[in-house]
């Protein structure tokens, strides 16, 4: 008798395990985010010789479609992908390493630090 009340609930557990399998499924699609992309972002340094900053914000908004990658993917890699001039602004840059700072505030950051005062 306790055997097969056992064996009732254990396939009945089974059965909810399934269940739930589906749910998952169907509900909350997975996402594969490619991060090979990052490989394609040059580095950039912020120096005038280099890439302009709006060809650098370019290349990670184009890859970041490619990649599904979120704003959050974005900010980390663009700080990833710093160097010279540009990680010493980051680095000294206290607001950009506030809690919660956004994709949009990175760019507007550096955007007015690194704006472009010649003329073509």
């Amino acid at each position: 008798m306790v055997e097969a009340q056992l064996r009732a609930e254990l396939a009945e557990t089974k059965a909810e395990l399934q269940r739930l399998k589906e749910w998952i499924s169907v509900v909350t699609p997975t996402v594969h985010k490619d991060l090979s992309l990052i490989s394609l972002i040059p580095k950039w340094s912020g120096s005038e010789t280099g890439i302009t900053l709006e060809e650098f914000l370019s290349s990670i908004e184009r890859s970041s479609r490619m990649g599904l990658w979120q704003d959050t993917d974005k900010l980390k890699i663009a700080i990833l992908r710093l160097s010279d001039v540009a990680r010493q602004f980051y680095n000294g840059c206290l607001e950009l390493h506030a809690p919660g700072v956004t994709w949009q505030k990175f760019k507007d950051v550096f955007r007015h630090r690194f704006r472009d005062t010649h003329t073509d």
